[in-house]
């Protein structure tokens, strides 16, 4: 039996307090294969939550490619070797043409730093556009950019956040183009600030896919005067595509391509090696150029030849198992289940999502759409209890965030189904 008190205990002795966990009791895990999970005491849990193992738990394809890897070589990129340049040859060619180039680094968080400061070598300036309710990673400088965690000693002024789309609730008050207008409206107020300013502005920073925010529904096209506004004034537009990206979406490889934008710079990082360490920053070669002459930059570990072995492998299963294609069919039929249910339950306000990245929006009343935070995080425990892994996230943390490995099927999410039916019908 696993002691967990002892455990945390421990953990909070050796790692040190407030660091964070999933659930009100934790779950502690020995060991994960396709879309499971197994706990110390033996307990299998439905993994719906973790995006980082993208091609399953314990993949054996990657496993291998890791071992095989490691057991010949692994150094970093001051010597030769054709593993870095296979893969972004392979990894590049998914991309439009224009993002030609890439630095790879080892997480998200660097690879967003990395993407800043391109922005900066490129225009000369430092003002940066995010959402208010945006996450870019842990560095000091890509910190700046989130509002839920203020950091120490205050924003240093080079960043304005403009409001979050929330489809539920929209700008303008209504969807399509007035919602598009009335965010377009907001960058370019936020542009004009920061052109007024020392600063100036450099460049606007978003998930195309708005994850953190709760990933709204936005018709392809949305962004188009958004980037228009941005280009027009000289920035940069990056896309961090660290939750979207590589197929999860269902529809493209890429949460950009959905979006109908090509931005100039593109952020990868936690599913790129099924778990290894790895991330990375595509431009376009001019781009890329500019940063290397302003910058002397050099990671040991990004884009050591384990780390290229591991994402080269994620690369090969994707296609092999035809997972972009999984993640569209199956997260169109689980959808129209949770839509379903919304029938049922008149607490569920919203649904959406794309592919295997989706959720329900829970309310207190659907006509003042009120939000309903506290019962989103007892439906998530409650699920918890049953077996079944998800999180809550959103502008107004009171969405579902789904988001599991990509072979997951019709199976899991019928299981997960029911048991979601199951704990509304409790509440």
């Amino acid at each position: 039996m696993s002691d967990k008190t002892a455990l945390l205990a421990r953990r909070e002795r050796l790692l040190g307090r407030n660091m964070s966990l999933f659930y009100e009791e934790p779950v502690h895990i020995v060991r994960g294969e396709g879309v499971w999970l197994w706990d110390a005491d033996g307990r299998r849990y439905l993994d719906c939550y973790n995006n980082v193992p993208h091609v399953g738990h314990c993949h054996p394809r990657v496993v291998e490619a890791i071992a095989r890897q490691a057991s010949t070589l692994n150094t970093h990129t001051r010597y030769l070797h054709e593993g870095i340049l296979d893969y972004v040859e392979r990894l590049t060619a998914t991309f439009d043409g224009k993002l030609n180039t890439a630095i790879l680094t080892c997480t998200g968080s660097e690879a967003n730093d990395v993407a800043l400061r391109m922005a900066q070598a490129v225009t000369g300036r430092t003002g940066v556009i995010a959402t208010n309710h945006t996450y870019h990673g842990n560095t000091a400088a890509v910190s700046q950019l989130s509002t839920r965690m203020p950091p120490v000693g205050g924003y240093g002024g080079h960043v304005r956040h403009v409001p979050a789309p929330d489809s539920y609730r929209p700008l303008g008050g209504a969807g399509g183009e007035v919602f598009a207008a009335a965010f377009a409206a907001e960058v370019e107020q936020a542009i004009a600030s920061l052109q007024e300013a020392p600063h100036g502005f450099s460049a606007l920073i978003i998930d195309p896919f708005f994850a953190n925010e709760g990933f709204p529904d936005l018709l392809s096209g949305f962004l188009e005067k958004t980037v228009a506004a941005v280009r027009k004034a000289g920035g940069l537009v990056i896309a961090d595509e660290v939750q979207p990206g590589f197929g999860r979406i269902g529809t493209h490889m890429w949460g950009h391509q959905r979006a109908g934008i090509v931005p100039d710079i593109v952020t990868l990082g936690k599913p790129m090696g099924n778990g290894h360490p790895i991330g990375g920053v595509i431009a376009n070669a001019d781009t890329l150029n500019a940063f290397r002459k302003a910058f002397r930059y050099f990671n040991t570990f990004g884009g050591n030849p384990v780390s290229c072995a591991a994402a080269m492998a994620v690369l090969d299963v994707i296609e092999e198992e035809k997972l972009v294609e999984n993640a569209s069919h199956v997260g169109e039929y689980t959808r129209a289940a949770f839509k379903a249910l919304a029938e049922k339950h008149s607490i569920i306000g919203d649904v959406r999502g794309s592919g295997l990245f989706m959720g329900t929006e829970f309310v207190l009343d659907r006509a003042t759409k009120k939000p309903a935070p506290e019962l989103a995080t007892r439906i998530i425990n409650a699920m918890r209890e049953r077996g079944v892994l998800m999180g809550k996230i959103g502008v107004h943390e009171c969405s579902t965030k789904i988001r599991p490995p990509m072979p997951f099927s019709k199976e899991n999410a019928d299981l997960m189904l029911s048991t979601f039916d199951e704990v509304l019908s409790s509440l």
